[in-house]
């Protein structure tokens, strides 16, 4: 999963017109530890309809407020720069749940292309 370095790189690969998912994460989660072994597989899974990204909440702080990242790990869907859903709780997210989630993320996604 890329690592978002910079603010400038956040909004240019949300910016784009394919399906970035936004993973907001912080290395002191123990929520975010717990999904980190299963993440690689689901990333491969789901190369072929969106891209994942990784943004620290710590190291670009500007970010997670400007998105308004209150609880992590936190996942935002992003099309041309627009927010398209988000899964957002304060429960522990199971593979089968960002699964799932990823799965609406990609039909909303494709229903918004169509209808464009």
């Amino acid at each position: 999963m890329l690592k978002v370095a910079t603010a400038e790189q956040f909004h240019e690969l949300i910016g784009s017109e394919g399906l970035t998912v936004a993973v907001y994460k912080a290395d002191w989660c123990g929520d975010c530890k717990f999904i980190d072994p299963f993440m690689p597989e689901v990333e491969q899974e789901y190369a072929n309809r969106l891209k994942l990204i990784q943004v620290d909440v710590d190291e670009l702080e500007e970010i997670s407020r400007e998105q308004n990242i209150l609880g992590i790990p936190s996942f935002i869907a992003y099309s041309g720069g627009k927010e398209l859903i988000r899964f957002v709780n304060k429960l522990r997210k199971s593979r089968a749940e960002i699964e799932d989630f990823l799965n609406k993320a990609a039909a909303v996604h494709e229903t918004l292309k169509t209808q464009a």
